[in-house]
């Protein structure tokens, strides 16, 4: 009965596995089919690198280098503000904070990710927003900064658990051999535990980026989604997943609107792929060292 047991949960974790990389190439698939035929009217290196946007003109101007600009600020300003912050929080979490401490920290982070993007991205417009404006003294607080620090919020939740969970793996005779050898508490830190934990700590990192780069109502609302390429971080910004958000439903089934908006998908989809591949590049690395 046991080996039964055994076979049937793995076969359904094998055809769980299986289905996922099928729906993974059947969205790829239809991104592919529609941007393909978007690209057969308007060349792709036009699209990637042109500076205007106005799909519904007379002449339409099909140029997202601005949103890809726009989404490339945003996420880098994300991650320089979550990663050190994140990391450091679960450093404090799994080796410094006592028990007690631990748990509550632990459990407020947890619950972080339960917050919807919407009600992240009306707080940053309530609060944040007017908060920049004044401090900055620009015309407006719906900057691409603005943006990155909500967005930040949204991805430190995920590294700071899964930062933890790695850390907290790391066998307790790494940590008794380096006090046993004379090592301080803060060396054993940051020579050990961090470097054994660190393929778990990029891991998180890179969850927390595709968390970023792939939020739509947080910088649809935060951001000032101005369609032009922006001089600072302290400009209004628009980002790829807020074009398709925004103008999905104003297009013509069909027409070369609609069509470039899922180009702008398949592009986004490629940047994602990519970013993860990189990833699990220096992941696989990281473990055979």
């Amino acid at each position: 009965m046991r080996k039964i047991i055994d076979t049937t949960i793995e076969t359904i974790i094998f055809i769980c596995g299986i289905l996922s990389i099928i729906f993974v190439v059947l969205i790829f698939g239809f991104l592919f089919k529609e941007g393909f035929a978007f690209f057969k009217s308007f060349g792709i290196i036009e699209f990637i690198t042109g500076r205007f946007w106005y799909p519904t003109s007379n002449t339409p101007s099909f140029g997202i280098f601005p949103f890809i600009i726009g989404s490339i600020l945003v996420t880098v300003g994300a991650c320089i503000i979550a990663v050190p912050i994140g990391v450091m929080t679960a450093l404090y979490i799994s080796e410094v904070a006592p028990k007690g401490i631990r748990d509550v920290l632990k459990s407020a982070v947890e619950l972080m990710t339960a917050i919807p993007s919407v009600v992240v991205g009306f707080v940053g417009m309530v609060t944040l927003v007017p908060f920049i404006r004044t401090l900055f003294n620009i015309p407006t607080g719906l900057t691409a900064f603005s943006g990155s620090i909500m967005l930040a919020f949204m991805a430190m939740p995920t590294i700071v658990t899964i930062s933890e969970d790695a850390m907290r793996s790391v066998p307790w005779q790494y940590k008794e051999g380096a006090l046993a050898l004379g090592a301080t508490k803060w060396q054993t830190i940051r020579r050990i535990v961090l470097k054994a934990a660190m393929p778990g700590v990029i891991a998180a990192i890179m969850l927390g980026v595709g968390r970023v780069i792939g939020e739509t109502m947080t910088v649809m609302m935060i951001t000032g989604n101005s369609a032009r390429i922006p001089l600072s971080i302290f400009e209004p910004v628009r980002t790829m997943t807020a074009v398709v958000a925004a103008e999905m439903g104003e297009t013509v089934r069909g027409g070369m609107h609609y069509k470039s908006l899922f180009a702008i998908a398949l592009v986004l989809f490629l940047i994602t792929f990519i970013i993860n591949f990189i990833a699990d590049l220096f992941l696989g690395k990281n473990k055979n060292k």
